[in-house]
């Protein structure tokens, strides 16, 4: 069952595989997802944005490495490791174990002609589970091929011909203890116990072939590693190849007793892998006459207003754009429109600013685009049509047009025409599904594979009726409920994997949104019905985002039911209903931080509180983590009182060239436990306005003249 779960997951990896962007030769990764020798770390980091899939397959041992480089010092990973071929019997580890660990590098000093690089670490950091390590390392460049690298590591990198912790006040640390939760921050082991010394060296022989050599200082405990890695030697030693840019093979000799195998693929954030976007070029900027650009109004028994707005919805559809509204007075128009094709509003709004040029009378001047999303409208900028045909083709045009454009909140209806949508009413659609839930407190994992049906029917532009129905195709849920034991704390999603498992279509949402503008810079949101899987009931959201501010503020509400484990229209199984919500603070760093906080109360009801910090790339390419806690004891939360994960997300125009609003994602988390849960509603509102409000346009602004 986890060795699928395991191998679904890698899917990812393909994702970050294809058309991967050239990386330096020369930095090879290790058995951690980040750069590395083996199972040793070097000091030096990747390219500031990339991103790498690995997969690492050894006898009794896979593990998934899912790595990036978030700032230029600033690296960190998230592994799934599955221990597939341990004996219970001889060692109490449970086989096929599915292990989750989370690590960071932060190099502290640059290399230079006569000082290394040196970089500090923490390997399986969050929890005190079986990897956990902390170490300092040194690597040296010895001309443009040979790498070495000294250090000093602690905890599993500290069980090798150790020594005594020079740090004389951290000397002792406990064993690694199979049954300790996984939920405590393991604070006090940090840098403590024996240390011991590794070290090594890579040499490239060419752009596609390298050699590693290393002294390990893990040791592989019994009581830790046992049978996984019998330890004849230290030594490790390693080959890489790199068939094309971005992809690396190693095929490495273990301890003397073990070999292993693995794939690293690796893309850069900063770079789209197909280089130039395929989408057609953009209209041209019409230039007006003088004569034109001197006029205080037009003709309007010779113009006619219906006929401006037949034309421009024809070009806005050319482009993917749908206009819904349009004001024209003598010098200035306001367009009104969704757009359902570019990633980026700043592209967008460049499209939609040049086909203005081309239908508008010569006396309006200033063009006010208000992107809009669900019926509701997200921001005006106003724009000098004279900037736009002044600019178009002179360098430096991106800021100059940037530095003259007025953001500000969206302007109400009152005098805007409004068109009739040419979409249909009803629409609907199929594609595949996959999904990992828990099944128990103790962490077990179900995954679903199958086909959803989705549809919605818009009944007004800001009231949508939307649900979906889900026949799971492949579902290795062959487990029936456990003895609870969490009893004092109600299964608000440690039951996940026993939802739809019945081999029949089921009802996977089926809801009632309203979307709103109840004042100046408020956004509101209000659904019912069944909102997801496991829950129905009623949702309502309001958030103040001012379209300047790097500050946003939001609050939800619901009253929500557990449903039927068999998903039809039942909420009488649990006999549980719970009112849940909480308060978000939303703070946008600059170039592309992110930072969220929730504090509230649960679906388990309990309290507490949840730090996000996300890093979104100018391509669209988000990675996110995040760590919640609650109030709830270790004992009665089943995996500790706090929970944490991490998410990728890669757009697809990404990977394409084409313009596409779609995106795909993955999140991995540590195992869900019932505390700190919370809905899984759609459609929640920051991440609906955001991407129109100024600071997520300067840092797309780049695309305004694509």
């Amino acid at each position: 069952m986890l060795r699928r779960a395991f191998l679904a997951t890698t899917a990812l990896t393909a994702v970050i595989g294809h058309q991967a962007n050239a990386q330096d030769v020369d930095l090879s990764y290790g058995f951690f997802g980040m750069p590395g020798l083996v199972d040793m770390p070097i000091a030096q980091s990747a390219d500031e944005g990339a991103i790498a899939g690995t997969v690492v397959a050894r006898d009794g041992m896979y593990r998934l490495n899912i790595g990036a480089q978030v700032t230029d010092r600033l690296s960190g990973s998230v592994s799934y490791t599955l221990t597939d071929l341990y004996d219970e019997t001889a060692t109490g580890i449970v086989e096929g174990e599915l292990e989750r660990s989370f690590s960071l590098q932060y190099r502290l000093v640059n290399e230079s002609t006569y000082v290394p690089a040196v970089a500090i670490g923490m390997r399986d950091f969050l929890t005190p589970g079986r990897f956990q390590s902390e170490y300092v390392v040194a690597s040296k460049s010895i001309g443009d091929s040979l790498k070495v690298t000294a250090g000093l590591g602690w905890g599993a990198m500290g069980t090798h011909e150790g020594f005594d912790n020079p740090f004389g006040s951290r000397a002792d640390r406990p064993a690694f203890d199979e049954g300790t939760p996984e939920g405590q921050l393991a604070t006090d082991q940090w840098f403590a116990g024996d240390a011991a010394l590794f070290g090594g060296a890579s040499y490239q022989i060419n752009d596609k072939w390298g050699v590693m050599a290393e002294y390990s200082s893990i040791a592989n405990p019994q009581q830790a590693f046992a049978p996984v890695a019998e330890v004849e030697s230290p030594y490790n030693f390693g080959v890489t190849y790199r068939p094309i840019d971005g992809v690396q093979l190693a095929l490495a000799s273990l301890y003397g007793t073990d070999v292993a195998l693995s794939g690293t693929f690796v893309l850069n954030a900063n770079n789209r892998p197909g280089m130039g976007g395929t989408e057609s070029a953009p209209v041209p900027v019409k230039v007006r006459s003088q004569d034109a650009r001197a006029a205080r109004t037009w003709d309007r028994a010779k113009v006619l207003e219906t006929g401006l707005r037949a034309a421009m919805q024809a070009l806005l559809e050319i482009e993917g754009l749908e206009l819904t509204g349009l004001e024209i007075t003598d010098t200035t128009a306001r367009v009104r429109y969704e757009n359902n094709r570019y990633r980026s509003q700043a592209q967008a709004m460049g499209r939609v600013a040049r086909m203005m040029t081309q239908v508008m009378p010569g006396s309006i001047e200033t063009f006010i685009l208000e992107p809009e999303t669900r019926g509701i409208p997200l921001s005006s900028t106003a724009i000098s049509r004279s900037d736009l045909e002044n600019l178009e083709n002179r360098a430096g045009a991106t800021d100059a047009m940037l530095q003259r454009a007025q953001f500000t909140d969206a302007r109400s209806g009152e005098g805007l025409t409004q068109v009739a949508s040419k979409k249909p009413a009803f629409t609907w659609g199929v594609s595949p599904y996959f999904a990992v839930s828990s099944l128990g407190s103790e962490g077990d994992s179900v995954v679903d594979l199958g086909v959803k049906l989705k549809a919605q029917y818009q009944i007004t532009p800001q009231l949508v009726l939307s649900g979906a129905i889900a026949q799971s195709l492949i579902n290795n849920d062959s487990k029936d409920p456990v003895v609870d034991s969490t009893p004092d704390l109600q299964n608000v999603r440690t039951d996940g994997g026993f939802y739809g498992d019945d081999g029949v279509p089921v009802l996977d949402s089926l809801m009632l949104t309203h979307y709103g503008r109840p004042g100046e810079n408020l956004y509101s949101r209000i659904s019912g019905g069944y909102l997801e899987r496991m829950y129905g009931g009623i949702s309502a959201e309001l958030l103040w985002k001012p379209v300047e501010s790097d500050l946003g503020f939001g609050a939800e509400l619901n009253y929500v039911a557990q449903r039927d484990t068999d998903m039809a229209f039942g909420f009488d199984e649990y006999d549980y209903d719970v009112v849940t919500g909480q308060v978000s603070a939303y703070y946008d760093l600059g170039d592309g931080y992110h930072t969220q906080v929730d504090l509230g109360r649960y679906l388990a009801g309990d309290w507490g509180g949840k730090v996000t910090l996300s890093r979104e790339y100018n391509n669209g390419v988000l990675v996110s983590a995040y760590v919640s806690q609650t109030d709830v004891s270790y004992e009665d939360y089943g995996d500790g009182s706090y929970n944490k994960g991490v998410r990728v997300s890669i757009p697809l125009d990404f990977l394409t060239g084409s313009p596409s609003r779609k995106e795909y994602g993955a999140t991995f988390r540590t195992r869900v436990g019932d505390g700190g849960a919370m809905l899984n509603v759609d459609g929640r509102l920051y991440d609906v306005v955001r991407d129109a409000h100024s600071n997520d346009l300067s840092d797309t602004w780049g695309r305004f003249w694509r």
